[in-house]
């Protein structure tokens, strides 16, 4: 039982589940450069890594990576985020847990954000969200967590993350925050959670109230 005071959020495959909008938004890449379109284990890796990464990994024996780079920084977001599905009782956890905790996104996402976080109506339900666009260093870096941890000046033990892979285990760890695996039982994780509901079970008792 731990009792934190700090919640945060990892965002692809945690809040949401964004496989197929980023399927979509790399394979529009791809075919812009006459690519073939994403591989199984390709979707897998661009799933969890930063855009700059996706693009040194998908181009990596292209002589039009610095093309693709230069792409990606004009490419319309738009299109791709109404693929993005919300996870189940996202929103009802959230607003549970507000004013009692502090809310926050570490994520390796970068410019979607902003447009993400507007279109579900996300935006008054954390207090703070870190991308790849705030860090030097991004995840499994710590970094976005120790900037998450200093503005609320909130011990890493008094903490949770909650994140659904090898990179979001790896920098809860470095960070020394414990860490809630969502719907991965492969990691090496203190709790496991099923569904965001879950997160009640590893409260303290007077905050296991059912939500309404």
């Amino acid at each position: 039982m731990i009792e934190p005071k700090l919640i945060i959020y990892d965002c692809d495959g945690v809040l949401f589940d964004s496989k197929k909008a980023n399927e979509a938004f790399y394979n529009h890449i791809l075919r812009r450069f006459d690519m073939p379109p994403l591989r199984k284990d390709q979707l897998e890796f661009v799933h969890v890594s930063t855009a700059k990464g996706a693009i040194d990994y998908l181009f990596q024996s292209s002589p039009l990576k610095d093309e693709a780079k230069a792409f990606l920084k004009i490419v319309d977001n738009s299109p791709f985020i109404p693929l993005l599905q919300l996870e189940s009782h996202v929103r009802d956890i959230l607003e549970y847990l507000r004013p009692d905790f502090y809310t926050a996104i570490a994520t390796n996402r970068g410019h979607s954000m902003p447009l993400i976080m507007k279109a579900y109506g996300l935006e008054f339900l954390f207090d703070m969200v870190v991308t790849t666009l705030d860090v030097a260093n991004p995840k499994p870096h710590p970094e976005c967590l120790f900037k998450i941890l200093d503005r609320f000046k909130t011990k890493p033990e008094d903490s949770l993350y909650i994140g659904d892979s090898e990179i979001d285990r790896l920098v809860s760890e470095a960070a020394g925050i414990p860490f809630a695996s969502y719907k991965n039982k492969n990691l090496k994780a203190s709790y496991y959670f099923a569904d965001h509901m879950d997160l009640l079970e590893v409260l303290p008792s007077e905050n296991k109230e059912v939500v309404k």
